[in-house]
């Protein structure tokens, strides 16, 4: 039953509206690629390094498909190296070092039968694929062994710029108490329209996504995690130009949470629209397959807009995520939603606004490993205010049953955070989480009171806005800025070039083998 008294026939048609505005949008992604899904595709069959401007393999071969005379990237770039691999005997690696030293043309060979390349592809798609599921056992063997924590999992920040500093943070952070290790990528990495390679030790305000970084931060929060008898969870950012190849280097290198929203890039990241739409799809197939918890980024639009005002738009947000990712394949249990402690401390009963909202989130989205955000809009520099305000959070969070905690921290507004103020941070939580273990199961809230009727009006603001969005298509919305009141031009923003119409002949062989954990 709800707590909160929720008409769940509003609930129903808020979600039907969700699904009906996604499969709209998902005519639009089925028709289309991007270079940064055929990069990806490139990554799964096992091409990877640089040249020696460092500039990726993956990026090489796109490039000269997409800028050739003679060739069509719509075609797919897995048909081009099956061709190449049925006329050369090389592997996809070999093919790539060869197109990067001009000793071979793809879009100037021999042509084959499309089956005959598909069967030549699939044979080196389903061992890459197999790797991943070995991950994702691994991962299970750990917690098996281990067990998993009951109650919120304490989400912790690093972001020094140097993936060995990070990694000394880390393993402190986790030594804390720390469940969740977020490495932070560096300042616009996400409009960079390649992926940097090797460990980095040169990032402003957070640390490059690269492989190689994702293996060392892996293997220390293994080692630290057999040390602690837990299992330490790795989170990274697979959002931007290269949303689908982070995706995948996080698969290969066994993360467990990615940043992942649909909306994010589009809004705060000015990138374009179309480009974004089929990125996300084939990143989530790769998330979900790979048992990673994928992050909504909703609590983005609390820091510019109003949070008691525009709290509909949080909730249409994510039902419109929760539908992208169940048609990517990606099951309830990792998508961790997101939402936010936003509201100003000025605002009269401002708790109990806080409290219905992230109330409502988890009545509406049961499975999901909700992602709650601490405040950061209103922390001014006071750390004795500010403690006490992460101490509302907290126990939002323990009332209502959220499980991705990220952490908030008394110094917010002055400086990125010590060691000792994520200490300070883990303290409070954890007393808060102990002292109010179960208070979630034992209080109820008044029909027809405050909390009640915020929950009602938020709902219904909700579906108002859905509808609007049905009748228009997503693409019109986001051109008239329903969402955190952004504009964003359809055929604006970063990497719009980088879309690619498929041809009859394309195909990916790594969606048919993932899409709902098929392989």
């Amino acid at each position: 039953m709800s707590k909160l008294n929720l008409d769940y026939k509003i609930v129903e048609k808020v979600r039907k509206s969700a699904r009906n505005i996604v499969l709209d949008t998902q005519e639009f992604i089925n028709k289309n690629t991007t270079v940064s899904v055929e990069r990806t595709i490139l990554r799964l069959l096992g091409v990877d390094g640089v040249d020696e401007f460092g500039v990726p393999l993956p990026n090489i071969v796109v490039d000269s498909i997409k800028n050739s005379n003679d060739g069509s990237l719509g075609m797919g770039v897995a048909y081009y190296i099956g061709n190449a691999m049925i006329n050369t005997g090389l592997t996809p690696q070999e093919i790539a070092e060869k197109v990067l030293n001009g000793d071979l043309d793809l879009c100037n060979i021999k042509e084959h039968d499309v089956f005959d390349v598909k069967l030549k592809i699939n044979d080196i798609a389903k061992k890459s694929v197999e790797q991943i599921k070995v991950n994702r056992n691994k991962r299970e063997e750990y917690l098996n062994e281990f067990g998993d924590k009951k109650g919120p999992y304490l989400y912790l920040i690093v972001a020094t710029g140097n993936i060995y500093e990070d990694i000394t943070q880390a393993v402190a952070a986790a030594k804390q108490g720390a469940d969740i290790i977020a490495v932070i990528r560096t300042t616009g990495q996400s409009l960079l329209d390649f992926v940097p390679y090797g460990a980095t030790t040169e990032g402003f305000g957070g640390t490059y996504a690269t492989g190689e970084n994702f293996r060392l931060m892996r293997e220390a929060l293994d080692e630290v995690g057999v040390e602690l008898g837990r299992y330490i969870r790795l989170c990274n950012y697979c959002s931007g130009l290269c949303m689908p190849e982070i995706a995948a280097l996080g698969a290969q290198n066994r993360l467990d949470v990615m940043l992942n929203d649909a909306l994010y890039g589009i809004l705060f990241r000015d990138i374009n629209m179309k480009r974004t739409m089929i990125d996300q799809f084939f990143s989530r197939i790769i998330n979900g397959f790979a048992g990673v918890i994928i992050n909504t980024g909703e609590d983005n639009y609390l820091t510019t807009a109003d949070a008691v005002e525009e709290a509909h738009t949080v909730l249409v947000s994510q039902f419109i995520n929760e539908q992208f990712a169940l048609v990517a394949g990606l099951p309830e249990e990792q998508m961790g939603l997101g939402h936010a402690f936003e509201i100003s401390p000025d605002v009269e009963n401002g708790f109990l606004y806080e409290l219905a909202q992230a109330q409502m989130a988890r009545e509406i989205f049961p499975k999901a490993p909700l992602k709650y955000m601490p405040p950061t809009k209103f922390m001014t520099g006071d750390i004795f205010k500010g403690q006490v305000q992460d101490a509302l959070f907290n126990m939002v969070t323990i009332m209502t049953n959220q499980k991705l905690h990220l952490l908030g921290m008394l110094t917010e507004a002055i400086h990125t955070p010590f060691i000792s103020d994520r200490a300070i941070s883990i303290d409070n939580a954890q007393y808060i989480f102990n002292t109010m273990k179960d208070i979630g199961e034992e209080i109820e809230f008044k029909k027809d009171g405050l909390m009640c009727n915020r929950a009602d009006e938020v709902l219904n603001n909700a579906y108002d806005l859905i509808s609007e969005i049905e009748k228009d298509g997503l693409f019109k919305t986001i051109e008239k800025g329903k969402f955190a009141g952004i504009k964003r031009p359809i055929d604006g923003g970063k990497g719009l070039d980088g879309v690619v119409m498929k041809d009859s002949v394309y195909f990916n062989p790594f969606i048919d083998l993932m899409l709902g954990g098929k392989c």
